[in-house]
């Protein structure tokens, strides 16, 4: 881990977290990862529904739900936001040695394409919505030293997304990944 910091801008705490390559994860060096609290508007009668509709509406798609792999992995063709709609579970980010994140339902996470995420335990009813800018394609990669050279090609070559996923145009995607970026 190479740095943390929360801001207030007149919204709601967005916690940044920096992870360098931990010599398996590589993680993303230059892009932070994002953790929103209690963002998600999960108000309406299917929280998942309503979840993927305000990822959409910002231009992420390509939504799934289910919840969070218990082994530690990254993928290295795609940015992901993860929008936790029911329970709660412990995510550990930036690999084996990297941080401890709680989170519950109403919370998001945006992880730029590299970074290393599991599941530590969760509730029995977890339920976890993803999406990636434009629906684009994601791998799963578990940190194999055969995948590293290709993976880290493919991170270092995708593009910003135009978007943040929970605030759109003018969200903290925009602030913290086209300046970490430069």
């Amino acid at each position: 881990m190479s740095g943390d910091k929360t801001e207030d801008k007149g919204g709601p705490d967005i916690a940044v977290h920096y992870f360098e390559d931990d010599g398996r994860i590589p993680n993303n060096p230059r892009l932070p990862v994002l953790v929103y609290p209690a963002v998600l508007n999960l108000s309406g009668a299917d929280s998942a529904h309503d979840c993927i509709g305000q990822f959409a509406e910002h231009g992420w798609s390509g939504a799934w739900q289910n919840g969070i792999y218990p082994f530690p992995h990254y993928h290295s063709t795609a940015h992901e936001v993860l929008g936790i709609c029911k329970g709660w579970v412990s995510v550990r980010l930036g690999g084996e040695m990297g941080l401890i994140v709680d989170m519950k339902a109403g919370d998001a996470l945006l992880l730029p394409a590299g970074t290393g995420h599991q599941n530590l335990g969760s509730s029995p009813d977890l339920l976890v919505v993803g999406a990636y800018p434009d629906g684009a394609d994601w791998d799963l990669c578990r940190g194999q030293e055969d995948e590293r050279p290709a993976a880290i090609a493919r991170i270092e070559g995708l593009p910003l997304p135009r978007t943040d996923p929970i605030f759109g145009c003018g969200g903290p995607l925009r602030r913290h990944w086209c300046c970490a970026a430069g």
